[in-house]
């Protein structure tokens, strides 16, 4: 543990915490990918299977709880308790394209060919690329409400952290796990764009806003 991957996990957090309490308070899921979400419920379920085996510390067992709840209330609000609100016409990324792939890549690079091993590798490759349906999403719509751009910043700034993270370690402990550090500057590359965007336009109080293409 060091302060990056706390300040990581807690900006994560943030952001599952901003994105819910947008929800509620709207009772709208307007703007908001079902299908990026459904990708992140998998990619914790997956991910901590290892709570049924192994007990690392009570830190890092809430936190996992916690995830998980909050990522399968968001699914449950945007597709039961607000479904009447949510935008299915523009939520259409193919997520086939993603899981196929990702499943693929999951068998043939990972460090022990187990269930859990491949669970886990599988639940890395995806959240690399769960986010690309709510980006394809405000790219089609052409913008974003704020509090969605607040949750995005936070969500990306998690991984910029994590990368933080993963050099602490290596400095530190000699450690490198290539697997989750490649997929995470895979990921922070995605949130490049939307970075700039929102330190122009969102930090000086304008409405985000992109192109809608033809």
């Amino acid at each position: 543990m060091n302060v990056f991957r706390i300040l990581g996990d807690l900006s994560h957090l943030l952001a599952m915490i901003l994105l819910l309490g947008k929800i509620w308070r709207s009772k709208c899921c307007a703007g908001i990918s079902g299908k990026s979400q459904i990708l992140f419920a998998l990619v914790f379920t997956t991910r901590y299977l290892d709570l049924l085996t192994n007990f690392i510390s009570i830190y890092n067992t809430v936190m996992k709880v916690v995830f998980l709840l909050c990522a399968y209330i968001t699914v449950y609000m945007i597709y039961g308790k607000f479904r009447k609100t949510f935008d299915s016409e523009n939520d259409t990324f193919r997520l086939e394209f993603l899981l196929v792939p990702v499943i693929g890549l999951s068998f043939l690079e990972n460090y022990s060919f187990t269930p859990l091993e491949i669970l886990w590798t599988f639940s890395i490759y995806l959240e690399s690329v769960a986010i690309l349906p709510q980006l394809f999403m405000i790219s089609k719509t052409g913008e974003a409400e704020t509090i969605t751009t607040h949750y995005l910043f936070f969500l990306g700034l998690y991984r910029a952290l994590y990368l933080a993270n993963w050099i602490r370690r290596y400095q530190t402990e000699n450690f490198y796990d290539q697997i989750a550090v490649v997929s995470g500057v895979v990921q922070t590359i995605f949130y490049c764009d939307f970075f700039y965007l929102y330190v122009t336009k969102v930090l000086k109080g304008k409405k985000l806003s992109l192109p809608v293409p033809i």
